[in-house]
């Protein structure tokens, strides 16, 4: 699970280790679950499937909007969730509100093998999606 906060736009996509480790866990044996919110779905972004092409291609992922980005003002970071995971080749989904950083989404891929959380507010239901899908594996 990899959280976010806008420190994660400055590593968490420019690291060639954690984009290892993500495909190595997607890969291992027992099937975990792997799940990010806010900012911290830029550590998927890099991560290659075996035939070397983005691992996250093709899947509903979400994260935090550039609505978002723009409304907080921080386009100063370096990278931005929605941007880079459509660049990867995601299906972006995203809740919107007034403020998009009052909106709150989740999706869990079409494979039960990513949950993503849009922002803060998705925090919780991330954490307690990926823990269904890791307690109904298990059986």
């Amino acid at each position: 699970f990899m959280s976010g906060g806008w420190g994660a736009a400055y590593d968490l996509g420019y690291s060639p280790v954690l984009a290892e480790k993500v495909s190595e866990a997607y890969y291992a044996s027992n099937e975990p679950v792997i799940g990010g919110v806010c900012h911290g779905v830029l550590g998927l972004i890099n991560a290659k499937d075996r035939d070397g092409k983005p691992l996250i291609a093709g899947r509903r992922m979400t994260g935090v909007t550039d609505k978002q980005i723009k409304e907080l003002g921080i386009e100063i970071t370096p990278q931005h969730p929605e941007a880079e995971l459509r660049k990867a080749g995601v299906i972006f989904e995203s809740n919107t509100g007034f403020m998009d950083f009052l909106a709150t989404h989740v999706v869990v891929d079409d494979e039960e093998r990513f949950v993503t959380g849009q922002n803060q507010n998705s925090g919780r239901e991330t954490a307690h999606r990926m823990l269904e899908l890791v307690a109904n594996n298990s059986r």
